[in-house]
């Protein structure tokens, strides 16, 4: 059967939300581990059936969960990830005598090449490898190496919570980290370049052009463009065609450019999705209008979609995982609120509908686009 399952990670558990190609009727499974933070699920691209998920607690600890049956069942893995039973705190055990203090992990990335290979960012920020299928795990420091003490975190931590692959190279890659910036490996992530050249951020450094320190909201890429990035900053929506090794930034005629996620259309190089809210103290839609920017001419020019999302007194946010894309013919567009609504656009952003609503507050949508 073809079709798309969107995987969703919420404040009190995880759900899974399947449909046919229509996506015109959802089925919704869970809440898998109910009362659990549930970061982030990422599924395989490689083997579709495997679903990794972060299951998170400040009291109880962290827990990495994989499924190989869709979401069905799940089975605990890493065990390198301990609690030490101290409330908030995990230990990263290396075998040296002073395990590294953590708090969670952030974002998994499985690998576009080899289905046992897996990448995952946490907080206190870190990078991680596991080759097989996430039993165990390596630090990759080199990423910590590059100017880690001048790291900040930003009002959420500081987490690295964007892994982005070269679908071309499966050495190279790009990260973001919040509040540190962005980040680029061409060796599978030994050693890491800051990629931060035109970024500003006048209210955050000293030096507003510092190589490091810069609150990085998100990451896009199309898979037919590797050299071209977008990024949703803590203000400013940017632009690269080099890499990162320089960016512009294309707001445009953004209401505000302030927000979290950011998405690239899976056919369509140049349109991209941005979820714009008042402001970093005020995250909410302006004018308590939810509306999703569409820009079909990667940036500069932005049109508000807003047909079947709600227009008045509406004041949830949109988080920076929260927003993905699936990649069928007609392609679907999906965001989750901190409302516990799902929306989906059958039809590359024009029209919405909400797939479910009444959830926990989302943290990430993924989805997965079915064969």
């Amino acid at each position: 059967m073809t079709g798309v399952r969107v995987l969703v990670g919420t404040r009190k558990g995880a759900f899974v939300l399947t449909a046919d190609a229509g996506r015109s009727k959802w089925d919704v499974a869970g809440p898998h581990f109910g009362g659990w933070e549930m970061y982030h699920l990422k599924g395989s691209v490689v083997n579709p059936d495997r679903i990794y998920a972060s299951q998170t607690s400040g009291w109880f600890g962290q827990q990495v969960q994989r499924s190989d049956d869709g979401g069905k069942t799940w089975t605990p893995v890493g065990h390198e990830f301990k609690y030490d039973g101290t409330p908030g705190t995990h230990q990263w055990y290396d075998g040296t005598q002073h395990p590294w203090e953590f708090k969670r992990i952030w974002h998994f990335e499985p690998s576009l090449h080899d289905a046992d290979t897996v990448y995952a960012g946490a907080e206190d920020a870190a990078f991680f490898r596991s080759t097989d299928a996430g039993q165990s795990w390596q630090e990759l420091p080199g990423l910590r190496a590059v100017k880690g003490h001048l790291w900040q975190p930003g009002a959420g931590g500081m987490g690295l919570h964007t892994i982005v692959q070269d679908p071309a190279n499966p050495q190279r890659m790009f990260i973001a980290i919040s509040a540190a910036g962005a980040f680029r490996t061409e060796d599978g992530g030994m050693h890491w370049t800051p990629i931060n050249k035109g970024l500003h951020s006048p209210y955050q450094l000293p030096d507003p052009d510092a190589e490091v320190g810069h609150c990085v909201h998100r990451l896009a890429m199309h898979a037919s463009r590797p050299d071209t990035l977008f990024m949703q900053k803590h203000w400013d929506v940017l632009r690269s065609d080099d890499a990162g090794a320089s960016w512009r930034e294309v707001s445009g005629n953004l209401p505000t450019d302030f927000g979290f996620p950011i998405a690239v259309h899976p056919h369509e190089p140049e349109t991209v999705y941005v979820v714009p809210i008042k402001s970093d103290s005020e995250h909410y839609p302006p004018e308590g209008k939810l509306r999703v920017y569409r820009s079909r001419q990667g940036g500069e020019e932005w049109e508000a979609c807003t047909e079947g999302l709600p227009q008045r007194d509406c004041y949830v946010n949109i988080l920076r995982g929260a927003m993905s894309t699936d990649r069928l013919d007609e392609a679907g567009i999906y965001f989750g609120t901190t409302g516990g609504q799902v929306y989906c656009s059958r039809d590359g952003g024009t029209k919405w509908q909400a797939i479910v609503r009444d959830l926990p507050a989302v943290l990430s949508v993924e989805v997965q686009t079915l064969a």
